[in-house]
């Protein structure tokens, strides 16, 4: 289990990881890779992950209250009803990284104009045509996919994050072709949008 207090783990790779509702306190992870990582609902309060990598990653419901990021690296990476509370970014890279439902007025050394962040007071409206929306409504409907929770809300809506990275990675053209085919490639549980996108790669 990822449930660590007062604990060293520096320099390690959780690298794909599921650490869903883990709970960590006061452990230094500082300069350990946490790329494509799942921490849904996870409490990591006043941890020290200091140059550690989130390529990514997803902070949904994630505690993180008085932990430090600094000079961490953030790419394609979603805070979406996050909990930043005394949370440190200092000398912290963003790339393409988003922040949805997430306050971040009582967050240290992060500016809504900073580049690199979007910032949206909950799911955006976002325009695709009905052939890409039936594409994903259809994919939605995947045992996989459901488990994952990667295209839903906490409401069961679509997940508009989710497209918009997936639009602008590949095209609304791409995508759809490409989500048609999605489905024969899954079958097994995956935790974080990266393994949709690295099948559409494949395709």
């Amino acid at each position: 289990m990822f449930n660590y207090n007062n604990a060293d783990k520096k320099n390690k790779s959780f690298m794909y990881q599921n650490l869903q509702k883990s709970k960590s306190y006061n452990t230094d992870f500082s300069n350990s890779n946490f790329d494509y990582v799942c921490l849904r609902g996870a409490h990591l309060k006043s941890c020290n992950f200091d140059g550690c990598t989130f390529r990514g990653a997803e902070f949904t419901g994630t505690n993180l209250k008085d932990s430090t990021f600094r000079n961490a690296i953030f790419e394609n990476t979603v805070f979406e009803g996050a909990k930043l509370e005394g949370v440190d970014f200092r000398g912290a890279q963003f790339k393409n990284s988003f922040f949805v439902d997430t306050r971040i007025d009582h967050v240290k050394y992060l500016e809504p104009e900073q580049t690199g962040i979007r910032i949206f007071s909950e799911m955006p409206e976002i325009e695709m045509s009905e052939i890409l929306r039936s594409a994903i409504e259809k994919l939605m409907q995947n045992v996989f996919v459901k488990k994952s929770r990667v295209l839903d809300t906490k409401d069961k809506t679509m997940n508009t994050i989710s497209v918009m990275i997936l639009i602008e990675k590949f095209g609304e053209e791409k995508l759809i072709k490409s989500l048609e085919q999605v489905e024969d490639h899954l079958d097994r549980d995956f935790y974080t949008l990266s393994y949709i996108i690295k099948i559409i790669d494949k395709i």
